[in-house]
């Protein structure tokens, strides 16, 4: 037996004046989700069900970029990506350009035994509407605060929210959920949803990524870390490798990784990067920035 560890995210950018003013509602929101995730594990869940748990709570969270409160399109739309893998049999689950879906992360668990991983757009909410996950009208993940946002054209930030879950049986899972970039091109997918881009769980190792999206992408940030650990490499000196390559894309970020042995790393490039860590017995611990 395994003593369960979940580490999460609440994505990587820069210490803004916003991020400083509201840092105590993120420390909780961060404390939140690794409560859900324990909550979860402690209910016989298994890793899966405690990142899920884990990044739903910070879906709902309007400071975050994922789900209620997500970043808006150029043109003021709502696009939400999601995913999640499962270490044990590597069936992984992925969804893109969803507006529908109130908890992104939710549909993409939903594909974990399908044949598909990864959906887009209209048939990946038709698909979680068909499994009973709740719909909503896309205006009701548009706030008043990204409103204001994309009106004065704040570009960039590629804020996401994750979770990797070691639990008691050694399973590993991996997930990840954002709505993209500020003021992005509509259509334009990230590394959230891509499987060894911003998201990846084997035997292993889980990893979730952040960031600056297509360099995660043309990295191949999460499976490089994944390889390398698989060739001996510690876990930290492969999520710096990870880094570095990311880094080689014109890219910053961050990122988090558990290992089979319960060791867990949480490098980051930029200024800030909400996060914290649970382990069985222990209370949550959360730093922000």
């Amino acid at each position: 037996m395994n003593r369960p560890v979940v580490a999460v995210h609440g994505g990587a950018g820069g210490l803004t004046d916003e991020l400083r003013e509201h840092a105590g509602e993120c420390r909780a929101a961060i404390e939140s989700a690794l409560g859900a995730a324990a909550e979860a594990l402690e209910a016989g869940g298994g890793a899966v069900e405690a990142v899920c748990a884990a990044v739903i709570v910070m879906e709902a969270f309007p400071l975050f970029n994922a789900g209620y409160g997500a970043a808006l399109c150029a043109d003021g739309s709502v696009e939400l990506s999601a995913a999640v893998m499962r270490g044990r049999d590597s069936a992984a689950g992925g969804v893109a350009m969803i507006r529908r879906t109130r908890h992104p992360v939710a549909a993409a668990a939903a594909l974990l035994d399908e044949p598909e991983v990864l959906l887009v757009g209209e048939s990946a909410d038709a698909h979680a509407a068909a499994g009973g996950l709740e719909q909503q009208e896309p205006a009701e993940f548009v706030t008043e605060r990204q409103r204001r946002r994309l009106a004065e054209r704040r570009a960039g930030g590629g804020e996401t929210v994750g979770a990797v879950c070691l639990d008691a049986s050694g399973g590993l899972a991996a997930a990840t959920s954002t709505g993209g970039l500020h003021g992005q091109r509509p259509g334009r997918v990230g590394d959230s949803p891509l499987i060894g881009a911003g998201t990846w769980a084997d035997r292993r190792v889980a990893v979730s990524c952040t960031g600056e999206g297509e360099a995660f992408v043309r990295a191949g940030a999460a499976r490089v870390l994944a390889a390398l650990v698989e060739q001996g490499a510690t876990l930290e000196a492969a999520a710096q490798a990870a880094m570095r390559a990311v880094a080689g894309c014109g890219g910053t970020g961050g990122l988090i990784a558990v290992d089979a042995e319960g060791k867990v790393t949480l490098p980051m490039s930029t200024g800030a990067m909400p996060r914290g860590v649970w382990r069985e017995g222990e209370k949550p611990g959360a730093t922000v920035p």
